[in-house]
């Protein structure tokens, strides 16, 4: 059975009924990702989730069967996420349907693959499988998926605010709908109670800008904050988030501290070094949203000098990383900013 953004969501509580191998696939990781999650939701009794990486099933092609056709410690049902990259699966996946015992639903989120992919090629004629494969979002599908997933939540909104959210998402589904779930909470909505979205409402919780939804995971780290980092790595983690679009994020807040760092000057040049004077006068050349300023001002008084010069470079090494070691990117980004958080909370 194959799909597309199109009709995924018309096909996709049959095939949860039906299916038990679903491959997500296409140049849309996000759409892909959450479309897993849909999946997961619409299966009649999910129960423990189990979660491979592409890395080990490429080692170790017998261990996805072995783990769709055991238990769980306590008997209940379960059912597999698989992260992978490319064709990783593949040969995990020739030997579950070579399996003569019925295995738990297995989900495959295929980060570079296709629906003329060897491990699509498996599946897509079999009446027990699903290959969706999700091509690159456009506005207005996002926004119609926004208004869809917000009715459900008891969020009323016309098209363009969901195109708004859309727009500050950066036309990722995940961290859109992560904003509706915000929205949800911060208007006490309910399906059966529903509440009007609102541009005020949506200001105080919402993102402004792309990079906004890795916000706060650059706050913690840049501001040294150890005690929340573990939380935030949690949320990038359930978000799915993509290492390298994480990394980006990181880039842009590092220069936008040099460059201010750069107007702050040597003590004297500008108030004697004072950075709340700094950023008021960014602020009120609407340079630095207000927002930020907290952030910023705790980050200036880290990152200043050699040490911003060698953020900035460990920046650019740790991306040169994570594009050479696509497979691992995950667990080196997450490493690097465990580092990083360290590092400024030493200041």
């Amino acid at each position: 059975m194959k799909a597309t953004q199109k009709d995924f969501s018309a096909i996709a509580p049959r095939a949860a009924r039906g299916c038990k191998v679903f491959l997500f696939c296409g140049p849309d990781e996000a759409a892909a990702a959450d479309a897993a999650h849909t999946i997961a939701g619409l299966l009649e009794n999910p129960g423990e989730r189990v979660e491979l990486a592409g890395g080990d099933l490429r080692r170790d092609p017998v261990l996805l069967g072995d783990e769709a056709r055991s238990t769980s410690l306590f008997g209940d049902s379960r059912y597999i996420l698989v992260r992978c990259a490319g064709d990783e699966a593949h040969d995990a996946v020739a030997n579950l349907l070579a399996g003569e015992a019925e295995p738990c639903p297995v989900l495959i989120v295929a980060t570079g693959a296709t629906d003329k992919s060897r491990t699509a090629k498996l599946l897509a004629d079999r009446p027990d499988a699903l290959v969706a494969m999700f091509y690159p979002p456009d506005l207005r599908a996002i926004a119609a998926t926004i208004r869809e997933r917000a009715g459900m939540a008891g969020v009323k909104m016309d098209n363009e605010m969901a195109a708004r959210i859309a727009t500050a998402a950066g036309l990722d589904i995940r961290l859109a709908l992560s904003e509706v779930s915000k929205l949800a909470l911060y208007l006490d909505a309910a399906p059966e109670r529903p509440r009007e979205a609102t541009g005020p409402a949506l200001d105080a919780i919402g993102a402004r800008h792309e990079e906004d939804g890795f916000a706060a995971l650059v706050d913690v780290v840049l501001g040294g904050q150890a005690d929340r980092l573990a939380g935030e790595l949690r949320r990038m983690r359930e978000l799915g988030l993509n290492p390298v679009g994480v990394l980006l994020a990181f880039e842009r807040r590092a220069a936008q501290l040099a460059q201010l760092a750069a107007r702050l000057g040597p003590p004297g040049a500008f108030g004697g070094g004072d950075v709340g004077a700094l950023l008021e006068s960014e602020k009120a050349a609407r340079r630095v949203f207000w927002k930020d300023v907290p952030a910023l001002t705790r980050q200036l008084s880290i990152w200043r000098g050699p040490r911003l010069e060698r953020l900035l470079a460990r920046l650019m090494d740790l991306h040169r990383a994570l594009l050479s070691n696509s497979h691992d990117s995950g667990i080196l980004l997450m490493q690097a900013l465990a580092e990083m958080t360290r590092a400024a909370a030493k200041k």
